[in-house]
């Protein structure tokens, strides 16, 4: 009888330990329990979590170990991600088709400090849109002196596959990934709400999209435009007319600070901008004070472009000439002619990879 008390607190002891723990429990898998629909999981192999702990928002399939869910899971679907004893890290999208299966959304930390956002895709887009928006706004932008952006930058605010660049009152939204054309009227209606832009122009990158499982007969069918072919912006005092048809999303609006910077080192000295595009370079480097400025484009609607922002500008012409060109011949005739330039921009456009 005097050992009855011992082996009865044993056993509750062993009960106690026998019960899932509570704290094991992450805010994620939690909040998976009350989907109604459930969420699969997808598992990395070990050694693979801490890339994406660290910020890297890619899984690529060979990251993955296995998948838990039954149905499996579907191209759009949101997916919790987990380490090799499948506690999850973090959720995102998932994608059967391309080499990328997940583009991670949000970390598990991030949902323990806040949950409002958790396997919520619209929720998470409603957000991210109006942080940038904020951190903008901060920044000055925009502004009398520069109405001409980059809202959204990818991965750099935490939307992967998105870009939306800001001309004026005009949106340009380059859709790279499957999960972006699958929310496209929640994107849209994010940046309706911004009070000055008065069109959004939806740009695909048809090639990455297909790669992404994305059909083109079905890209083709969903966008449609009203927006002007062309408007006009203001970047650092400078104004340009831009072609929302032309490259990329019409005007490359990361590339403000290093136009400037262009401009700040180009007093006194001979310029050659390849690959000039609509000049932004160029005109650049005549408001810093170059004594004479070269553009070298092939495409006649850039220089079109580039010669007509030099008039809106009102630019002596005298000090600044647009040649079309391919850039590896006309630096191959300078070879032959002996000429040199203090300062040689390149920036051209990325190449389509060819097929073998």
């Amino acid at each position: 009888m005097k050992q009855l008390p011992t082996l009865l607190m044993k056993s509750l002891s062993l009960s106690v330990c026998s019960l899932p723990a509570a704290a094991s429990t992450t805010t994620l898998q939690q909040i998976a329990l009350h989907q109604p629909k459930g969420v699969a999981k997808v598992v990395l192999k070990k050694g693979k979590t801490q890339l994406f702990k660290d910020g890297n928002p890619m899984v690529y399939s060979g990251a993955v170990d296995r998948i838990i869910g039954r149905p499996p899971p579907k191209t759009g679907d949101v997916v919790l991600v987990a380490d090799g004893t499948e506690k999850p890290i973090g959720w995102g999208m998932y994608n059967s088709v391309s080499m990328f299966c997940v583009r991670l959304m949000q970390l598990e930390d991030e949902a323990t400090s806040d949950s409002s956002c958790a396997l919520n895709m619209e929720k998470l887009i409603e957000t991210r849109i109006d942080a940038a928006v904020e951190m903008r706004r901060r920044l000055g932008l925009p502004s009398v002196h520069t109405n001409a952006y980059r809202l959204i930058n990818s991965e750099g605010d935490r939307l992967s596959g998105l870009i939306i660049d800001v001309f004026g009152g005009v949106a340009v939204v380059a859709s790279s990934a499957a999960w972006v054309e699958k929310y496209k009227s929640e994107i849209e209606a994010c940046i309706k709400k911004i009070n000055y832009i008065n069109h959004v122009n939806w740009r695909p990158s048809v090639d990455i999209l297909k790669e992404d499982g994305v059909n083109e007969y079905d890209l083709n069918k969903m966008h449609s435009s009203t927006c002007p072919e062309r408007t006009k912006i203001v970047e650092n005092e400078i104004v340009y007319t831009i072609s929302l048809k032309g490259q990329k999303t019409g005007f490359y609006a990361d590339q403000r600070e290093n136009r400037q910077f262009i401009s700040r080192i180009s007093d006194g000295q001979k310029v050659l901008d390849i690959c000039c595009y609509s000049g932004g370079f160029a005109l650049n480097a005549v408001r810093g004070g170059a004594l004479n400025v070269t553009g070298i484009d092939t495409s006649p609607l850039a220089l079109e472009l580039a010669k007509e922002n030099v008039v809106l500008n009102n630019i002596d012409p005298g000090r600044i000439s647009f040649l079309r060109e391919d850039a590896t011949e006309f630096m191959k005739g300078a070879l032959l002619r002996n000429e040199s330039w203090d300062i040689v921009i390149i920036d051209p456009p990325k190449l389509a990879p060819t097929k073998k």
